[in-house]
Order: structure tokens, then sequence, then C-alpha cells
């Protein structure tokens, strides 16, 4: 595969993602610069509280449009490792999530993953991340269900297929991030810039994981 159209495919989520990282520090030192010297520690409740709704809101809006670009891209290194396209169409395939059979319900798998993710960390933070990874592969899912029978599957059901799908293989992905760790520490020194090549490596390689889950299940059933 040219590797080319993989860099320009993560082109816009890259640089978007650039651009967040340049507000958030920018707003930080500016926040920093009207209310450190004023208020100090002593900042106000009310501040307090609204910098954390703030904070929250900036997060949830930043993950839906992250697995929005992240969910077209991932599904279109999955349709390539199928043999069902043989080619990347970057500007195309970059918005595949926002597609209308596809944006309503990546929306609503982001803010119920990030609902139970958050329930299940106020207990401990391992079952948290225990629950990230079972959830991990409900947009492939979404998206195979999709594309096989033509209907959009519920939301809870494809984040309990997710959850059984990961049974006994959890640990398997979380040793695959790991491996994952060297590649982001490059991304730092560039601002993220690295990313280019770092990120389709890591999206196909996901790809690669769900799709290996996938044939496992089947040969399980024959």
């Amino acid at each position: 595969m040219d590797s080319n159209p993989a860099v320009v495919l993560n082109l816009i989520p890259t640089l978007l993602g650039v651009a967040v990282f340049i507000i958030i520090v920018l707003s930080g030192l500016i926040g920093f610069y009207l209310h450190g010297s004023g208020g100090g520690i002593f900042s106000s409740v009310s501040e307090q509280q609204q910098n954390t709704t703030s904070s929250w809101g900036t997060n949830i809006v930043s993950s839906i449009i992250s697995a929005l670009f992240l969910s077209g891209i991932s599904w279109t290194y999955l349709d390539l490792l199928r043999g069902d396209r043989d080619q990347i169409d970057p500007f195309k395939d970059a918005f595949r999530g926002f597609q209308g059979k596809f944006i309503g319900g990546v929306i609503l798998l982001t803010l119920l993953i990030s609902i139970l993710t958050t329930l299940w960390s106020l207990l401990l933070v391992i079952p948290g991340i225990v629950k990230h990874y079972s959830y991990s592969q409900s947009y492939f899912i979404y998206y195979d269900q999709i594309e096989q029978t033509g209907e959009k599957p519920k939301i809870l059901d494809t984040i309990t297929a997710s959850r059984r799908l990961m049974d006994g293989h959890k640990g398997r992905l979380f040793w695959l991030d790991i491996t994952f760790i060297g590649w982001y520490l490059l991304t730092i020194p560039t601002l993220g810039i690295a990313y280019l090549w770092v990120g389709p490596y890591v999206s196909a390689t996901k790809a690669a994981f769900y799709n290996d889950l996938q044939n496992n299940l089947r040969e399980e059933s024959i």
C-alpha cells in the first residue's frame, strides 16, 4: 500500500489535533494570567465549577470529533485488509464517519462508552481501563453491521457485542497498545506532526486486530 495516501488520509485529524492542543495550551496560559495573579489558589468555587464544566464539555466534543475521524480511517484500513477495496481516497475516506448512516451511531457510541467507562472508573482505575478495552471494538462492529445488513444496530447491542468479542482478548490489545508508546513519544518533539506517519500504522494494526478476532470467532462457530 502506497504510504502517501495513508499520510494524507491522516492529515486532517492530525492537524485538528495539533490545533486543539495549541488552543488548550493557550487557553490555559490565558486563564493563568487572568486569574492566577488575582485569585491565586483562593479562586472562587463558582470559577472552579465553571472551569470543570467547560473542561468536561471540551473533552466530550473533542472525543466525538476524534471518534468520527478515527472510525472512518480505521474502517478504510479494514476494507483494504479484507480486499474490499484496493486504494485509499484520502479526503473522502477521512470523513466516512460523518456520513448520514454512520454519524449518529458514532456520536451515541462515543457518549455512552464515555459515560460507562467513567462510571466504572469511579469505582477504581482498573475497572475503567478494563471496560475501555471491553468496548474498544464497538465502532468496528457498528460498521460491519451496517455494511452487512444495511440496518443500524442498537447502540447497547453493539457495545454488548464488543464486550463479548473481547472476552479473553483484552490483555492482547493492552499489550499491543504498550508497543505503540515509543511511537507516540516520537510525536511529542514534532508537536504531533509525526502522527501523520504513526497514525496510519496504529489504525491499520487495530483494524488487523479486529479482523483477527472476527476470523477466530468464525472458526470457533464452525
